[in-house]
């Protein structure tokens, strides 16, 4: 599946079929919405992008790559939004163990999400922090098809 990688804004309407993708299957295998109900007239696409917590999404990829991440993630991340567009998505974290990565994997592929992740983050500045309660779940598109993944998270500490 192609992504639009255009910044998001009004021209764009806010990469509108990208955040689409990301709160439909969220709400579908987690069954509760990413965005609370807002009183905006559901601007949900401007919404995601200018969330207070973080949302990242990359693509299927055998090396995945973020196509996605509100300004929220390139915030916390050190990371312009064409900087983080593109980046491989294993960049943005420490290596994990091979039995943790394995047991999450097996968890997102049994569950279609995970709903408790906790990890170590790394921003382009070298800053760790670390972040718990995140859900990762999987993206669907309108064929059944997973095509990328998604995180979001609203609590993160800096480490050192």
């Amino acid at each position: 599946m192609e992504f639009d990688r255009g910044e998001p804004d009004q021209s764009n309407g806010f990469q509108a079929a990208n955040a689409q993708l990301i709160v439909a299957s969220h709400l579908r295998l987690l069954r509760r919405p990413l965005l609370p109900d807002g009183e905006d007239g559901g601007d949900t696409a401007r919404r995601l992008y200018q969330a207070p917590f973080v949302v990242l999404a990359h693509d299927a990829a055998p090396d995945p790559v973020f196509f996605y991440a509100n300004l929220a993630a390139q915030k916390l991340f050190e990371l312009s939004w064409r900087e983080m567009v593109g980046l491989p998505s294993r960049h943005s974290a420490e290596p994990l163990a091979r039995e943790e990565r394995q047991r999450l994997l097996e968890r997102v592929a049994r569950q279609g999400y995970i709903d408790d992740y906790a990890g170590v983050r790394i921003a382009s500045s070298g800053r760790r922090f670390r972040i718990d309660g995140a859900t990762v779940w999987n993206l669907i598109d309108a064929k059944d098809r997973t095509v990328g993944q998604a995180a979001a998270f609203a609590d993160w500490i800096a480490l050192g």
